[in-house]
């Protein structure tokens, strides 16, 4: 089976329909569509099937696919190692990273990656753990989080390491009431005005546990995914907030410790399988676990 072809098949698997596949390929709709068809004569069998006005991959195309994943990471890592014979730098990695997190690692990161000679192509990506997946269609790797009683994203096609737990906590507003304890309990919290993040992002799901064990929904006025902002508010008297520890940093709100319910995020590290067998992705995830042993020391 020819690889261009895999890689064709690979796109369709990714980003869902023939045209998002041609545009990510600089295909035309057509040509990947031929390329498809000359890829399933090859293989022996169908690997496409009418989905409404769209196709989708077989049985037998959706058991290809990793095997499509295994051949482009082998010549990825080939590409690699012939360009480290020709004494070029040792590659060049797709980096996608949620903003907080990149704020704690991203400098420590790079610092080493620069030592290293890896070059590093970063994006901030503001998205729920649900769809990193979607993200390694672009990305070699991508920083993520989630609560930590969600399950991991990990899969067939999903490679998933766990790099650290940061705990959330409560952040009030200047001479709150509760400040004045050193944990502040859920059950203290239910007629509270709140500032939160959007739905489906680890510091809601906590918000939600909060409203399950007290029996209130929480009073959400403002919902905001920039950290600086949220405290800004608080800060200002607008409402009271969950935040991960390390994203902290207005002298002008107190941090206390949740009691009576998990409150955590886990940061997660998602690749393609066995991408870290290519020497540039492996020194970026040694980099972000070297980087995370320094914070949580």
């Amino acid at each position: 089976m020819n690889v261009d072809r895999l890689r064709v098949l690979r796109a369709l698997a990714d980003r869902g329909t023939v045209a998002a596949a041609a545009d990510a390929l600089s295909m035309t709709p057509s040509a990947v569509s031929q390329q498809l068809k000359v890829l399933a004569r090859e293989a022996g069998v169908a690997l496409l099937e009418p989905d409404g006005r769209r196709v989708r991959l077989t049985a037998a195309g959706r058991a290809l696919l990793p095997h499509a994943d295994d051949v482009l990471a082998a010549l990825d890592r080939a590409s690699e190692e012939m360009a480290s014979y020709r004494g070029s730098a040792r590659g060049t990695v797709r980096l996608a990273l949620f903003p907080s997190g990149a704020a704690l690692l991203l400098p420590g990161v790079l610092g080493r990656l620069t030592e290293a000679g890896v070059d590093v192509d970063a994006r901030d990506e503001d998205v729920p753990a649900s769809a990193v997946p979607a993200l390694l269609a672009d990305y070699d790797v991508v920083l993520t989080h989630r609560d930590e009683r969600a399950p991991s994203i990990a899969s067939e096609r999903v490679e998933v390491r766990s790099l650290m737990r940061e705990p959330i906590d409560l952040v009030l507003p200047p001479g709150h009431p509760l400040a004045e304890r050193d944990a502040v309990d859920i059950e203290d919290l239910a007629d509270e005005r709140w500032i939160s993040v959007r739905g489906g992002f680890p510091v809601d799901d906590v918000l939600l546990s909060i409203a399950t064990v007290t029996g209130v929904a929480p009073r959400v006025n403002l919902r905001i995914n920039d950290f600086r902002l949220m405290e800004e508010l608080v800060a200002h008297g607008h409402g009271i907030a969950l935040m991960p520890r390390h994203a902290s940093t207005h002298p002008g709100v107190t941090q206390r410790r949740l009691a009576g319910v998990r409150a955590a995020r886990i940061y997660d590290l998602a690749t393609r399988p066995r991408a870290a067998e290519r020497p540039a992705v492996r020194a970026v995830v040694d980099a972000f676990a070297a980087r995370v042993a320094e914070v949580t020391a």
